[in-house]
């Protein structure tokens, strides 16, 4: 990957077995910024203040300023952050589930003194908290000065639905978030710190493995990137991506259905992340042939409707093969 930022350094990047290639950078105003964005495509954005109220949050700002609630700390015996969901977790069909993290309420002082005082072979820890009225006026007062123009405007230009959430990432470094795809529109803004960012078209969903739609790892790839099982995983082989490396002020534009996996730089700083969350837009006329976005909601909404009428996700295995087996099939 190429370095043109001296802030990190590529030994920093974890191993990976496939090859990227690079995600396209424009200056804010560039018009093929929008141009990727109405295209459903990763772009990064440079020079733009959405969030630059945010370059004053450094962990002592943050410790001081944050407020005296308790937050949503994830801790990991390992450096992955696989997200699960607690209530597919306690379906009777997942009794056999062992969650990957344990999810923690932990004030922000308890968090920053782990987070410094961490060594090799510590449990991880990874605050993940969305902005609202717990926060303290200080960082109300920066939430409100972002750039919420910027934010709109391109909300309006590519008709997306509403703003949902914005949440506050702080990791140590290393800390990764595997491989996932998400079901809204992402603009990812960097505050402090190196994230490399992995990202994979919807179109690769064959190649990525994803759990079933019933599983507490809904919308998780089953592939470990550290040491793929290509026995079982074979296609992996085949996916196709691209990557970047975004720091302070950059911001990346994940578009909704699109993979990414997440690392916080090996050996550099403790990362600090905004991200703003939007809904899809409506759907309006439907074009042919579908686009790989829409294929992959079709297939969730299939998963779904065969689980509401079955009941059991072990019938839908056999009820599949025997629709397309010899049918659709040579």
């Amino acid at each position: 990957m190429a370095n043109d930022n001296k802030g990190w350094d590529p030994s920093q990047l974890r191993k990976c077995d496939l090859e990227f290639e690079e995600i396209p950078r424009f200056v804010y105003n560039d018009p093929r910024v929008d141009e990727f964005i109405s295209e459903n495509k990763p772009v990064v954005i440079l020079g733009s203040k959405l969030a630059k109220a945010a370059e004053k949050w450094t962990l002592d700002y943050l410790e001081k300023n944050m407020g005296n609630g308790d937050f949503t700390v994830f801790l990991s015996k390992n450096h992955k952050f696989k997200y699960y969901d607690d209530k597919k977790s306690m379906l009777k069909s997942n009794s056999d589930f062992i969650p990957p993290t344990k999810k923690l309420d932990m004030k922000l002082p308890e968090f920053i003194k782990r987070l410094r005082e961490w060594k090799k072979g510590d449990d991880r820890l990874y605050l993940q908290q969305g902005l609202n009225n717990t926060v303290g006026p200080a960082i109300v007062h920066d939430f409100l000065n972002f750039d919420w123009n910027f934010c709109t405007s391109k909300q309006s230009k590519h008709n997306w639905g509403p703003l949902t959430s914005n949440l506050l990432l702080i990791g140590m470094e290393g800390n990764v978030t595997p491989c996932h795809y998400d079901e809204q529109q992402n603009l990812f803004a960097q505050v402090h710190g190196y994230k490399r960012c992995i990202l994979f078209p919807p179109d690769q969903f064959d190649c990525l493995y994803p759990h079933p739609v019933h599983h507490p790892h809904d919308r998780q790839s089953m592939v470990d990137f550290d040491k793929p099982d290509y026995s079982r995983f074979p296609k992996f082989r085949e996916a196709r991506g691209c990557e970047t490396v975004i720091g302070p002020g950059e911001v990346l534009y994940i578009p909704m259905y699109w993979w990414h996996h997440i690392e916080s730089l090996m050996r550099g700083s403790y990362t600090v992340t905004v991200n703003f969350w939007y809904k899809g837009g409506p759907n309006g006329t439907v074009t042919y042939p579908l686009k790989g976005h829409q294929k992959v909601a079709v297939m969730r909404n299939v998963e779904k409707m065969l689980l509401d009428v079955l009941q059991d996700p072990k019938e839908i295995p056999p009820l599949l093969r025997a629709m397309v087996l010899g049918r659709y099939t040579e």
